[in-house]
């Protein structure tokens, strides 16, 4: 059987931890499936699939077999697509992953403006306030807040944001404005679990940085949910800047205490390296990147 043809099999049993559900992913007869396999772990001298009555997973030297079949495979597509030339319309499925709040309020219209534009390609967005492996979990574009690990992937800055504090102005006029973060134990403090999972919070360059343990009346798992009761007047927060962007311009919020700010984060736009450039992942890159760049409230 066709090397590359294996491979793609076993891709569909491994992701759908089914030899069914690779079969109907593929189009195939389940016999022919598992002949497939067998063929490639004979060819390869190694069990790469754990099968039990109920679940099929993917054994250790599987896993590393996934990965690179994953990479193979994605190359593959993407010197056929390099073949049809360098101005070949972009199509098919691009999967793309960001940050929650900063997926909903900057990468979507970007999604929808590229939508728009090419009628030939789908997108999944993945909206995670976590790190996406974006080879093991088949992501063609990242966009990264925060330092980045050294890694093989090609990453694009696009801008900076500030972890910044934030109230009402009716607070302030009610409480008085901190003049040291040590002040803020004076203060009623919301904490947002996704950004500031502790109560210490850090203050100054990176170099020479200090902490300050503070005890707050309300803790929330979301920004928005943050984002709300200051705006209620309830406290003192602590988010992103680009979270709360709107609400400066607005006058709905104010920030204290920014000549104490930590050192400005990067934003990167990430995709994997790759020999080929597939039309989908550079039109939507190159989209991507003039949009953030061009955002004030990013740069």
């Amino acid at each position: 059987m066709d090397r590359l043809h294996l491979m793609a099999v076993f891709v569909a049993v491994g992701e759908e931890e089914s030899f069914a559900g690779g079969a109907r992913r593929l189009g195939m007869s389940p016999p022919a499936v598992t002949r497939a396999i067998s063929a490639l772990e004979t060819r390869l001298g190694v069990k790469l699939l754990q099968r039990t009555t109920r679940h099929v997973r993917v054994t250790e030297a599987g896993q590393r077999y996934l990965d690179d079949a994953r990479r193979i495979i994605n190359e593959c597509d993407e010197a056929d697509e390099a073949a049809g030339g360098i101005n070949a319309a972009p199509r098919g499925v691009l999967t793309v992953t960001a940050p929650v709040m900063f997926g909903r309020l900057y990468v979507t219209p970007g999604i929808v403006d590229y939508l728009q534009r090419f009628p030939d390609v789908t997108v999944s967005a993945l909206f995670l306030d976590r790190v996406v492996n974006l080879v093991e979990e088949g992501i063609d574009v990242a966009v990264r807040i925060g330092p980045l690990p050294d890694s093989s992937m090609r990453a694009i800055p696009v801008g900076k944001v500030r972890r910044v504090l934030c109230t009402s102005p009716a607070y302030l006029a009610q409480h008085g404005i901190p003049q040291t973060p040590a002040d803020l134990a004076r203060h009623t403090i919301v904490a947002a679990a996704s950004v500031s999972p502790s109560v210490e919070w850090r203050f100054g360059p990176q170099d020479s940085p200090s902490t300050v343990k503070l005890k707050p009346r309300l803790t929330v798992t979301s920004n928005d949910a943050a984002i709300e009761a200051v705006r209620n007047d309830l406290g003192i927060t602590r988010l992103m800047s680009y979270q709360i962007a709107s609400h400066l311009v607005s006058g709905e919020l104010k920030t204290v205490l920014a000549d104490f700010e930590t050192d400005p984060m990067p934003i990167h736009v990430l995709h994997r390296e790759s020999k080929y450039g597939s039309a989908k992942v550079r039109s939507f890159i190159d989209l991507m990147v003039d949009r953030l760049r061009a955002d004030t409230h990013l740069n």
